[in-house]
């Protein structure tokens, strides 16, 4: 799948619609051939970038009725658990039902199933691959708390809910966008993988992150999908680069820079065939300034200056994607609009000058 989609354009996940129809049409517009399904956090509070994937936490009554805090101090708790983790379990060995379980409720994820109901009539047909995406485990892990009000990453048990309900949330996702018979890429989206190395978050080691980021890789990649991971901030991109994924995707207008110290892991990422997904136009205001031509050759900037530091420049011309910097949920409508409009302006630029 890498040398299929390798060149395309996709988005990171959100848009500020309210309904999924004019999302849908701007992908299809913009995005034909690597097309992802709309996270519309505008639509309702149900589809917030956490809450959406809390599915089996929520049915297995793990979470409190605000849904941002476990019930671990509660007297049915050794109960809740020996169901969640059977239910895992019965989903690992193959039981659909059981997998069923972990996927999110169609007032959370709207977006997802008029997506798959599209997939289904044929509406992407220039579609290569699908494009998924789930949030990480950090993110949650540091939204979530325990009953006392500590964050959730902190105490092992919960971790472990957390990390075995959005790796099984993933695999559903992955088997069920594979029905629409394309190949599918799926993105753990994990913004606060940026904590590790902070002073204030000294207990966060890297091997905490490579396991639960490796634990939702491996059932990505267990049913079959490609599995890719953004982040857009500053972080430790040797961590991300050691996992097995296919695509790291990164906020390249605002943080570029941030890359050059990891240059040896690059050219190692790239050398397995790793393909980067250079989210080059911004999701700010700052898109009203910009055009294709200017982000083009912004990039080429980017490639030669990589390539002065030993990575190897063709590597980097032909294993790339290109997306916006971040998500655009939040931003008004027009915006947005622009920005997936500059990132296939873009991609056609690069396809008409052969990647040169």
């Amino acid at each position: 799948m890498r040398r299929a989609i390798a060149g395309l354009a996709t988005g990171i996940g959100s848009l500020p619609y309210l309904e999924t129809e004019p999302a849908l049409t701007i992908i299809k517009e913009c995005l034909p051939q690597l097309p992802h399904w709309p996270q519309l956090p505008r639509r309702t509070a149900a589809e917030g970038f956490v809450q959406q994937f809390l599915g089996a936490l929520k049915k297995q009554e793990a979470l409190g009725a605000d849904g941002k805090s476990f019930i671990d101090e509660h007297e049915d708790w050794p109960e809740i658990l020996t169901n969640f983790f059977s239910l895992c379990l019965a989903a690992e060995a193959g039981d659909a039902a059981a997998l069923a379980a972990f996927a999110p409720e169609e007032e959370a994820a709207a977006g997802f199933f008029a997506f798959c109901r599209e997939l289904g009539a044929r509406a992407f047909p220039g579609a290569v691959a699908v494009k998924g995406q789930v949030v990480g485990p950090l993110t949650v892990g540091f939204q979530l708390t325990a009953a006392g009000g500590r964050p959730a990453y902190y105490e092992p048990q919960l971790r472990e809910l957390i990390v075995k309900n959005l790796a099984l949330a993933a695999r559903w996702q992955a088997v069920t966008l594979k029905e629409g018979e394309r190949p599918v890429l799926l993105f753990i989206d994990e913004p606060a993988v940026n904590v590790y190395g902070q002073s204030t978050y000294i207990t966060v080691t890297r091997e905490q992150v490579l396991a639960d980021m490796g634990a939702i890789v491996a059932e990505i990649k267990g049913a079959g999908a490609g599995a890719g991971v953004h982040s857009c901030a500053a972080v430790d991109w040797s961590i991300l680069m050691a996992l097995d994924i296919d695509v790291l995707s990164f906020d390249a207008y605002g943080y570029f820079d941030s890359l050059l110290p990891y240059r040896r892991e690059l050219t190692e990422f790239l050398a397995r065939g790793g393909l980067l997904a250079w989210g080059v136009v911004p999701t700010s205001e700052a898109a009203w300034q910009e055009e294709a031509g200017s982000l083009v050759r912004r990039l080429h900037s980017y490639w030669r200056e990589l390539a002065a530091r030993g990575v190897p420049q063709g590597l980097l011309e032909r294993q790339y994607l290109i997306t916006p910097s971040c998500g655009t949920g939040i931003l008004p409508v027009p915006l947005a609009e622009r920005i997936y409009a500059l990132t296939a302006a873009v991609t056609r630029e690069l396809w008409a000058a052969g990647g040169e």
